[in-house]
């Protein structure tokens, strides 16, 4: 269940040396806190691992690796990180900084001239920066919907994201974009002739000895020990399949295991120096670790961190976590949800990593910070736990559309009408077609969409997808009509709050014979 590194009262002794008032960490309670918090949150398993002054000190390992078998996680243990991948992204271009291949503030245009967003101008203006730190203009997940689960190129998804439209002005705001670190991946490409996958293999885990971390769930056979993704219906996990996050890998791409990242964290902590060699200048250091968008704190009230700022910097979030620097980053995989934690005032690190949707990664992390620091912490577990709870009973976006459906209602129209092939801009094509008495859906680069659709009510139709999905399980879908009863397009309502469907517009280019 857990690894205690035996030397750790040594450590510790010597912190109290140099620190004055650090007192021992009770291993056993922090090992019985998470044994409890694991099976309070009903995740199928979590793997914690912790770093202090250039050591990892701590692992807990917990659960097992798919619900209904018996083999459980340890610090080898393979899961995907996701978003933890953006810093190893920034990172590289670090690199290419440094190497004189471009400069921070390079039009992105000047490498992939492609590249265009919802304004012209804009798309002249945007700089290397621009894409790290989520200012270009585009809303928090915006675009998802092009890329997941598709068989699009990078260069085809950025070829196709002009078409979404802003959320707010260039640099005044805001929006969480894996559209704009695809695109960051592409551009790493462009300049050094190399897929992403091989400069993070070439520049970052193999100087670092992160022999496990791979870029592709095909080189989980290989490797082994690794979890099974869990998606989560009507408050049960539900094992479900990897997906293969290669091509986009530079927003979130990343499969490794808390040893390997504890390797990360450390050298992070170090400041990107490796044993005699600098990987990251002290100037790309800075540069990532500056806040280049930031967030209003209420300073007129208290907050359970006595936060005093939040930001983001390049692939890394920023705050103060008690009075010291707070350098983090979380990833959400279909099945896996992760946090990478830093706190380089006190050369501390923490990675919680996860294989299921509703998942402790906050109040993990939170816990072990407050023991290393000698804080009067809070039961973080209890306290997330209930809000997640609350927050899951208070989501009434599915219930309410279900409580409206109007039953012994027909179609408008023949349902043979509603057969076509329809276009989104940002996307494809989606085809509608009967299939033996049934509507059929299917998306042209992602087949795993594919559905059946049923009647729900007049020219509304549930989708009964064919694979259970991590972010969504329920959806309905809208053929709009002219006056005349024509069907001239789509609009979905898949409740979720990651892949936003309802952005894809498509318009019936033709019908089917």
């Amino acid at each position: 269940m857990k690894k205690v590194v035996l030397w750790i009262p040594i450590l510790f002794c010597a912190l109290s040396q140099t620190l004055g008032q650090t007192p021992q960490i009770d291993v056993k309670a922090l090992d019985a806190y998470y044994q409890k918090m694991v099976r309070d949150w009903e995740v199928p398993s979590v793997a914690i691992g912790i770093v202090k002054d250039g050591e990892l000190v701590f692992t807990g390992n917990y659960g097992v690796l798919e619900v209904g078998k018996t083999q459980k996680p340890d610090e080898n243990t393979l899961y995907a990180i996701a978003s933890n991948s953006k810093a190893f992204t920034s990172a590289i271009l670090g690199m290419l900084v440094q190497e004189g291949k471009l400069d921070w503030n390079d039009k992105v245009k000047k490498y992939l001239p492609y590249f265009e967003v919802y304004d012209p101008w804009v798309s002249n203006e945007v700089t290397v920066q621009d894409l790290l730190c989520h200012r270009v203009g585009f809303g928090t997940f915006s675009g998802d919907v092009i890329w997941y689960k598709s068989s699009l190129t990078s260069e085809e998804i950025i070829r196709r994201f002009k078409h979404l439209p802003k959320a707010f002005d260039f640099r005044a705001g805001f929006g969480y974009s894996n559209l704009m670190y695809i695109t960051a991946g592409e551009l790493i490409k462009k300049i050094t002739g190399k897929r992403w996958s091989e400069n993070v293999k070439e520049r970052i885990f193999q100087p670092l000895g992160m022999d496990r971390t791979i870029t592709s769930p095909k080189a989980l056979e290989t490797k082994g020990n690794y979890v099974t993704p869990h998606g989560r219906e009507n408050n049960i996990n539900i094992p479900i399949a990897w997906e293969d996050w290669e091509e986009i890998g530079a927003t979130g791409g990343i499969i490794s295991s808390v040893k390997d990242i504890s390797k990360w964290m450390i050298f992070n902590l170090n400041h990107g120096v490796l044993g005699n060699d600098t990987l990251l200048t002290r100037q790309t250091r800075n540069m990532v670790w500056t806040p280049h968008n930031n967030f209003i704190v209420d300073h007129t009230k208290e907050n359970d961190m006595n936060r005093h700022f939040s930001a983001y910097g390049l692939g890394w979030g920023l705050s103060d976590y008690h009075g010291r620097l707070r350098v983090a980053h979380t990833g959400g995989y279909d099945g896996m949800i992760t946090a990478v934690t830093l706190i380089p005032d006190e050369n501390l690190g923490v990675v919680v990593l996860t294989n299921g949707m509703k998942s402790p990664i906050h109040a993990a992390t939170y816990h072990a910070l407050d023991q290393f620091l000698r804080i009067e912490g809070k039961d973080w577990s209890t306290e997330y736990l209930e809000r997640a709870n609350k927050n899951q009973k208070e989501d009434s976006r599915i219930t309410d559309i279900k409580a409206k459906r109007v039953l012994n209602t027909k179609p408008s129209i023949p349902v043979k009408e509603y057969t076509g092939v329809y276009k989104s801009d940002i996307y494809g094509e989606i085809k509608i077609d009967r299939i033996n008495g049934k509507l059929r859906m299917q998306f042209e680069h992602t087949p795993e969409l594919s559905a059946t659709l049923e009647h729900w009510h007049y020219d509304v139709w549930e989708i009964k997808w064919d694979k259970k999905h991590a972010w969504f399980n329920f959806g309905t879908l809208r053929f709009k009509t002219d006056n005349n009863l024509n069907v001239k397009g789509l609009d979905f309502e898949v409740p979720n709050d990651d892949i936003f469907f309802e952005e894809l517009k498509p318009y019936k280019i033709k019908d089917i014979p």
